[in-house]
């Protein structure tokens, strides 16, 4: 299994503005994002993989691992450190194949026969969620927080937890035994990235 560490996840939201995307990325990893997800659902091929290339510069300064979302091919293009596959993507035992053993290959997951088989077809890590509401994902099946636990407590690869985290809520979650915060508006949308970040982490490290 590839060890990583998904304390605190970032995953990306609109990115119109390239300045101020790469440079709020930048600021979360100053204040302790540790791994960075692009996602990009509306993109075309070229702009999505000249994007990842300027994210990837940045999380390549800061040893921070970059993770694709959906993407394979943009993944294997900038020679990303992995990819993240939801239920609808491409499965997890192809995605494993195609990027062979060495990348990270994260899956979202809402239940336990999900999470197992993800585990059993390859995956590094779970993301699971959406574990409050969420305007970044509308499609995201809500869980509760007793799912959370199950799902964490029914496999031997780390969780992460997604959907409507943020300062308020994140320290409800920390007794889930979860590896991680993954959150996109409450450093994405915020005016001090790098504070929201510090923030976070201690949430989560307390």
């Amino acid at each position: 299994m590839n060890k990583i560490d998904l304390s605190l996840y970032l995953v990306t939201d609109n990115s119109d503005d390239v300045e101020k995307f790469l440079n709020t990325i930048e600021e979360g990893i100053k204040g302790g994002v540790t791994v960075v997800q692009i996602r990009e659902k509306t993109a075309e091929t070229l702009d999505f993989y000249e994007l990842a290339l300027k994210v990837k510069e940045i999380t390549t300064r800061y040893n921070v691992p970059l993770i694709i979302n959906d993407r394979v091919d943009v993944a294997l293009a900038i020679d990303a450190d992995g990819v993240h596959v939801g239920q609808s993507d491409l499965p997890c035992d192809v995605t494993r194949k195609l990027i062979g053993k060495d990348k990270i290959l994260g899956v979202s997951a809402a239940t336990i026969e999900e999470a197992k088989k993800a585990e059993r077809d390859g995956a590094d890590y779970i993301g699971t969620g959406a574990v409050f509401p969420t305007a970044t994902k509308d499609d995201a099946p809500s869980i509760t927080k007793e799912d959370l636990k199950e799902i964490v407590e029914s496999i031997n690869i780390p969780v992460v937890a997604i959907g409507g985290i943020n300062f308020d809520n994140a320290s409800t979650l920390i007794d889930t035994g979860i590896a991680g915060l993954s959150v996109v508006s409450a450093i994405m949308s915020s005016e001090n990235p790098k504070k929201s970040s510090e923030e976070l982490l201690n949430i989560f490290n307390s």
